[in-house]
């Protein structure tokens, strides 16, 4: 059974300008009829390693947290930063532990400095395959999210081939999200199926042609082909999450998330 969750990012896209909380985002979310929520480490806030009290806030709007997306001020490639990542990461997963089945998201690959991109990559697959045994020692999964913004290591497929060739399978899974790969100029449901037994849960946005990004079903992306294909995946949780970062997102996150639920809806009932 597919479930509708929603992704934080669409607030906090706008930087300085959202002045709101957890809160605000969990009754955003929620009024908007999902029943999940992944949120990020920068919109965790006052709830940042309080796994108790964001479990009783997730109760009282009826959410369930489908994941809980971390990323590195190293783009998990800087070798001087691997032991910050890890201590971050482990931090994330006790933060997860006391939530069955949520996941941890890792954020993409990315270069921040001159160097060689083998072995930044390198660098990054030591950070996540680590991640993936630490997170299984405590029954928490890890997956990989790669992205098309700026200065991503995971763009096209080919990035994708390299990257996946150098991960064990079995510790870290994979959140495959439509926008980002019609963006890396990949063909989408080819590349869900060759690596459809890594898929953890989906991340949904849509592009047009020419990359940018649109309101779901207003774009390239063939909604209820990509959620056949990704329903039928061995590792999948049932999780399709919603992210939107189009320009009518940043009018107002909590009426463009409103209103891609009302697509979906429209979709898949």
């Amino acid at each position: 059974m597919v479930r509708f969750g929603c992704q934080t990012y669409t607030w906090e896209m706008l930087g300085p300008a959202w002045q709101g909380d957890a809160d605000e985002l969990l009754a955003a979310i929620a009024g908007a009829g999902y029943r999940g929520i992944e949120i990020t480490d920068r919109m965790i806030g006052a709830y940042a390693g309080r796994s108790a009290a964001f479990g009783e806030a997730l109760q009282r709007h009826g959410l369930d947290i489908v994941a809980f997306a971390l990323g590195s001020g190293g783009g998990f490639s800087e070798a001087g930063h691997v032991a910050r990542d890890l201590a971050a990461i482990d931090a994330a997963l006790a933060f997860l532990a006391p939530f069955p089945g949520a996941v941890l998201s890792l954020g993409s690959a990315t270069q921040l400095s001159p160097g060689n991109r083998r072995g930044k990559l390198a660098t990054a697959a030591q950070i996540y395959n680590e991640a993936g045994k630490r997170g299984a020692a405590i029954g928490v999964a890890v997956a990989l999210h790669p992205s098309s913004h700026h200065g991503t290591l995971l763009f096209s497929r080919s990035d994708y081939d390299e990257m996946f060739a150098l991960l064990d399978p079995a510790l870290v899974g994979w959140v495959p999200d439509t926008g980002h790969i019609l963006r890396g100029g990949q063909d989408l449901l080819d590349t869900l199926t060759a690596y459809r037994e890594r898929i953890r849960y989906l991340h949904l946005k849509d592009v047009d042609a020419a990359g940018t990004w649109r309101m779901l079903g207003e774009g390239a992306c063939d909604i209820r082909a990509v959620v056949d294909l990704v329903a039928a995946a061995p590792a999948f949780n049932g999780w399709v999450v919603a992210e939107e970062e189009s320009d009518e997102a940043a009018l107002s996150p909590a009426a463009a998330v409103r209103r891609n639920r009302e697509t979906l809806r429209r979709l898949f009932t």
